[in-house]
């Protein structure tokens, strides 16, 4: 989304002074930390460094300037998703690149862990607002649409079996980031959520380890 660019005519009065997406950028982080409900209008005012006033004129009240912080993080969400699982990489190293790129997001360095602003924020509002409802279930529909399609492609390419069904499995693949993104803000350790990454993948691409049952040394005892 960009606003006043220099080939748009610009409504009278003061001009806007301010990044749009910057703007957006830190409204995110102001709701992340403190939830929707949570995060008062001089909160946001603070974050952005706009006065009311001005926060109104370009993105409306809260509520309106909520759903463009969820849309901004969708659609950087899906560019990241694209970039990971693009490419002739192996279908394993691009699911871990995904996962990779969502907890560096989940677990800052340095930082306290946010997990995901979309589950961690909407999840709580979407049972009282229809509109952020929907927002969330676009999100999380627009995530089970990528890992779809690069799915598709690894069964086409042979890297999945053949009675595989992409779109399962890319249900698997978001529970999987979904599961990231909660157990990251409970406190899990980037080790332990990469072991659980790594483990979903194998179930996704049909490698995981099969236990080794007494029937089965039976059998390799009498080859």
């Amino acid at each position: 989304m960009h606003i006043g660019t220099k080939n748009e005519k610009r409504s009278r009065g003061r001009p806007r002074h301010y990044d749009p997406d910057q703007a957006l950028n830190d409204a995110r982080d102001a709701f992340w930390d403190g939830g929707y409900s949570g995060t008062s209008l001089d909160a946001l005012s603070e974050a952005t460094g706009m006065n009311r006033p001005s926060l109104y004129g370009a993105f409306g009240d809260k509520h309106a300037l909520y759903l463009s912080t969820l849309d901004r993080y969708i659609e950087l969400g899906l560019q990241g998703m694209e970039a990971a699982l693009g490419g002739d990489r192996p279908l394993a190293d691009a699911l871990m690149s995904v996962y990779d790129g969502a907890l560096a997001i989940y677990l800052p360095v340095g930082e306290t862990p946010r997990g995901c602003f979309l589950i961690g924020t909407a999840l709580a509002e979407s049972r009282v607002d229809q509109d952020v409802r929907d927002k969330l279930a676009a999100g999380l529909n627009t995530f089970d649409a990528s890992f779809e399609r690069r799915l598709e492609r690894a069964k086409a390419a042979g890297e999945l079996d053949s009675a595989a069904n992409p779109a399962v499995l890319a249900k698997v693949a978001s529970a999987i980031l979904h599961s990231l993104a909660l157990r990251s803000r409970a406190g899990d350790s980037r080790a332990s959520l990469r072991a659980t990454a790594k483990a979903g993948i194998a179930l996704i691409c049909g490698t995981q380890s099969k236990p080794v049952t007494k029937a089965s040394r039976h059998v390799k005892s009498l080859r």
